[in-house]
């Protein structure tokens, strides 16, 4: 899991991984991230994912719990959602200049 102490054996963040961390912060907002990829991102960083009611989906990662939604029609996430996202990750650090830092350690 990725946190404030990384051990040596922890699984760096991949490629694929990578360049959707970017997407998500990158401006202007994109409209093309698929919930998939996020589910597989979030557990990748070793976040704990647990489905509530509805589209809800309480988020664990590096000690900060949110909720999430997932879109409610079709897979992609809307650009209020991203936004929802990235604040989340910011809050986490899980951003991509957070976790360069942490690769360098």
């Amino acid at each position: 899991m990725l946190g404030a102490s990384p051990s040596p054996d922890e699984p760096a963040v991949s490629h694929k991984h990578d360049n959707l961390l970017r997407a998500i912060f990158h401006d202007p907002i994109s409209a093309n991230i698929h919930w998939r990829e996020i589910e597989s991102l979030l557990a990748h960083l070793g976040a704990d994912l647990e489905m509530l009611s509805g589209a809800r989906i309480r988020v664990k990662l590096n000690g900060y719990e949110g909720i999430l939604h997932r879109p409610h029609h079709g897979n992609t996430l809307g650009r209020q959602d991203i936004q929802h996202l990235r604040e989340y990750l910011a809050h986490a650090r899980a951003t991509p200049s957070q976790i360069e830092a942490a690769k360098t350690k």
